[in-house]
């Protein structure tokens, strides 16, 4: 359980970095220091701060992972990570994003991933 809940929260914690990687760029023009970065520019930074979500993303793999004695089987850890990737993102454009409407398709979307995990999980 202990490995279980630590790769868990490594998976949360990179894909903070992932999401702020992917998609923390587009809010740059709001901060005036990063007004005349050109691309080449945001590209080295969101490639700076995925280091740091592999750096928690290979340990948790490593961790989570049956044959190395973890709780988790690859496909598990593949839906884990898709429902962490897609939590942390909805929360990150919830707070960053406000302008951009969350749908019933989106809703929808969410309960075909808990039932992903449901029988990704079933035995």
């Amino acid at each position: 359980m202990k490995k279980a809940i630590l790769t868990i929260i490594l998976l949360v914690v990179s894909n903070i970095f992932m999401t702020l990687a992917w998609y923390g760029h587009l809010k740059f023009k709001q901060m005036h220091w990063f007004n005349n970065l050109g691309l080449v520019s945001i590209i080295i930074i969101s490639w700076g701060i995925a280091l740091l979500e592999y750096s928690f993303q290979v340990p948790a793999n490593k961790i989570g992972f049956s044959e190395n004695g973890g709780p988790f089987n690859l496909w598990q850890l593949k839906v884990i990570q898709e429902v962490v990737s897609l939590t942390v993102f909805t929360i990150f454009m919830f707070i960053f994003f406000k302008n951009q409407t969350f749908t019933l398709n989106h809703f929808i979307g969410f309960f075909f991933l808990i039932l992903a995990v449901y029988f990704i999980f079933k035995k």
